[in-house]
């Protein structure tokens, strides 16, 4: 497990901190993670998972990997494997193998015979839209079902042959006898089970009634014997319901305890919305880099320890509150600065030939691989007559406070010399496409030897030696800073979220990137090699993050 997620000091931390010292669960935290695997984990599961095994890591305690798979009609196997893919890649580990909840279906079944012989359950032949109808509203109490009055045995027959499938899907239910005039709707006699007959993942044809999720939750922390239940706040309205349920069982009682969920602005977090963006085409997938799936996060280039530190700094709450996604975009560089090593890669390139260059020479000059690690050493780059630089760090006729290329000026090849722009070829267009300098051979390494100073140093690419590459610089998908309180969240896409540069020119030290390696391409932002995309022919690149929040610049001028 990690050891660099902190919880302390938050409201949960001291509910724990007080169990302890009280004894209430003899000195145990046992927590736990309950996906339903109907959709890819996003940033904020990333929180909870953060949350709930952190907590065990420091407390010394035990994270069940759970997944409440309850609805066979939107679960799959495939949702379940990028799960464990995903809280794996975390670098947290569970208890024991993955839960399920259709671990326990036995025992539900049994539990839900328990309370029908109690007389707190009943089989109801209102259709899903009658019990809407008279379940009533916040003002209003609702109405009894005709058929709350059922006989014990008239339930317990009912309903053992709504097991074996003998009634369509939709014609009955199980219902809890609660109080159809409580202030709390959850409390008025909720759906048990429901007829699905539909084949799920795991136990295949066996059950043809499934239990609902409100009845299935608080079950499944019961029989795992979990300490601290925590849940985001949607769910504290049920927890009278789950009270209730294991008081009438006479069932181990967990503590829940609820918690703001993550909301981010630029950004939606509901795996229903996002699964529309993936189904209609918007993205490329649920792993596509845009997405803030963990898996669209880790194929953008985020690391685990960055997703890690920002779930830790935005805090625990329990007070619904926008974060700044640019928190998250700074805590990605923040470690990607101190761990991605350094390479050149010229993304709109222009031709500089260096006049009094040897023609035939490729020389190789010393690169720092990162200036933060003083471990990660050096490598050589080739240097020859003719190199690439970006066509931004070229103005002909420069504004004042412009210190980069331009006629007559000197500036600094990074690691390499000083040159200075005598002549400007242009085409039949005007468009300039090639620059002819000269370099000082006695500044090799970027260092003059007489102490002059230059005010601009560039990166470069040779253009004997270097990879052709494609680059996919990702933006923020929606162009709202609250997509999902705006109108339709499909009218707030960012349509100009992926801009691809087939013709990039990287040094000749990326022809093999390393797998899952982020690299820092200087003066520009942070990449990643798409596993998914490259090719041996075509090797692909995206854009993690840039090396600022360009978008706070662009914010800050246009006064939003």
């Amino acid at each position: 497990m990690s050891t660099d997620i902190n919880n302390k000091d938050n409201f949960i931390t001291k509910i724990i901190d007080e169990d302890n010292r009280s004894s209430k669960w003899e000195g145990r935290v046992h927590t736990r993670f309950p996906p339903e695997p109907n959709g890819y984990l996003h940033i904020g599961h990333a929180k909870s998972i953060c949350l709930n095994f952190g907590l065990a890591d420091e407390y010394s305690g035990k994270c069940n990997l759970r997944f409440d798979d309850t609805n066979p009609l939107k679960e799959e196997e495939e949702y379940v494997k990028s799960i464990i893919e995903d809280v794996s890649w975390l670098e947290f580990l569970w208890e024991g193998q993955p839960l399920f909840a259709s671990d326990y279906f036995d025992q539900m079944h049994g539990f839900a015979v328990a309370l029908i012989k109690a007389g707190k359950a009943y089989v109801c032949d209102l259709t899903s839209d009658e019990v809407k109808t008279q379940r009533g509203t916040l003002k209003a109490p609702g109405e009894n079902s005709p058929y709350r009055d059922r006989s014990v045995d008239e339930n317990l027959d009912l309903f053992a042959r709504m097991k074996s499938g003998e009634f369509d899907n939709g014609t009955r239910t199980l219902r809890a006898k609660i109080d159809m005039a409580h202030p709390n709707l959850n409390m008025r006699d909720p759906v048990m089970y429901r007829i699905l007959h539909a084949s799920h993942h795991r136990t295949g044809d066996k059950w043809c009634i499934y239990p609902m999720y409100d009845w299935a939750h608080g079950l499944e922390d019961s029989i795992e014997k979990i300490t601290h239940s925590i849940c985001t706040l949607e769910f504290e309205d049920h927890r009278p319901l789950y009270d209730w349920y294991l008081e009438s069982l006479g069932a181990y009682h967990p503590q829940q305890i609820e918690f703001a969920r993550l909301n981010l602005n630029y950004t939606v977090v509901s795996k229903r919305k996002l699964k529309r963006l993936v189904d209609e085409g918007f993205v490329d997938g649920w792993d596509d880099p845009r997405m803030p799936t963990i898996s669209g996060l880790r194929r953008r280039g985020y690391t685990p320890k960055s997703i890690r530190n920002f779930s830790e700094n935005i805090g625990v709450t329990k007070r619904d509150t926008v974060v700044d996604v640019a928190k998250l975009e700074n805590a990605l560089r923040e470690d990607l600065n101190q761990i991605a090593p350094r390479v050149m890669g010229v993304l709109d390139p222009l031709k500089v030939i260096i006049t009094n260059y040897p023609d035939d020479e490729l020389e190789y000059v010393d690169a720092i691989n990162n200036p933060e690690d003083g471990n990660a050493g050096k490598r050589k780059i080739g240097f020859s007559r003719e190199v690439y630089i970006e066509k931004s760090d070229f103005m002909e006729d420069p504004p004042k406070k412009f210190f980069r290329l331009s006629p007559g000026r000197e500036v600094r090849l990074k690691f390499a010399y000083y040159i200075t722009c005598n002549e400007i070829v242009k085409n039949k267009n005007g468009e300039i496409i090639e620059l002819r300098c000269t370099y000082d051979s006695e500044t090799k390494g970027g260092r003059s030897e007489d102490g002059r100073k230059v005010r601009g140093t560039l990166h470069w690419v040779s253009a004997k030696e270097n990879v052709k590459a494609e680059i996919r610089l990702y933006d923020r998908l929606f162009i709202g800073e609250y997509p999902e309180k705006e109108g339709d969240f499909i009218e707030n896409i960012n349509h100009d979220s992926l801009r691809v540069i087939e013709k990039a020119i990287l040094e000749s030290s990326m022809s093999s990137p390393k797998p899952g390696c982020v690299y820092q391409f200087e003066r520009t932002g942070y990449f990643i090699n798409d596993n998914k995309q490259s090719t041996n022919e075509n090797l692909v690149f995206n854009r993690a993050v840039s090396l600022r929040d360009s978008w706070a610049k662009i914010n800050s001028k246009t006064g939003k």
